[in-house]
C-alpha cells in the first residue's frame, strides 16, 4: 500500500497538471497549514496530521477522507462511535470479512442498505 504522503502528493499534483491553484502552497492555504507543514507531510518527514486536517485534506484534494484517514492509520470518529457501541461484534464481524472476496463484501454492503434482513 502505498504511503499517506506519497498517495496525497500524488493526487495534488494530478489536479495541478490541470489547475494551477493546486500548488503546494494553495492547498496548504486552503486546508489551514503551513506549506511547510504539507511539505514535510508529503514527503514522509512528518507523521499524518490530526483527523480534522485529513479530512480537509480529502475535500480539498476531491479524495474519499475515509481512505486517506485509513492510509494514515486512522479511523474517523463517527466510525470510532460505531464500533464502541459492540466492539465485540464488529471486531468479529471484520475479522471475518477479513478474508472474504470484494464481491462477497459489496454483497453484504448491498444487502445492508437496502434493508433486506
Amino acid at each position: 500500500m502505498q504511503h499517506f504522503g506519497d498517495y496525497i502528493r500524488e493526487a495534488r499534483l494530478r489536479l495541478q497538471e490541470e489547475d494551477r491553484s493546486f500548488s503546494l502552497r494553495q492547498v496548504a492555504g486552503r486546508v489551514g497549514i503551513e506549506p511547510a507543514y504539507l511539505s514535510k507531510i508529503e514527503r514522509g518527514v512528518f507523521a499524518p496530521p490530526s483527523e480534522a486536517t485529513i479530512v480537509k485534506i480529502a475535500e480539498v484534494l476531491n479524495e474519499d477522507a475515509d481512505v486517506l484517514l485509513a492510509m494514515a492509520g486512522k479511523l474517523s470518529s463517527d466510525l470510532q462511535a460505531i464500533i464502541l457501541q459492540r466492539p465485540k461484534l464488529f471486531a468479529d464481524l471484520l475479522r471475518q470479512l477479513k478474508k472474504a472476496p470484494d464481491h462477497a463484501i459489496l454483497s453484504v454492503v448491498r444487502e445492508v442498505t437496502d434493508g433486506d434482513w
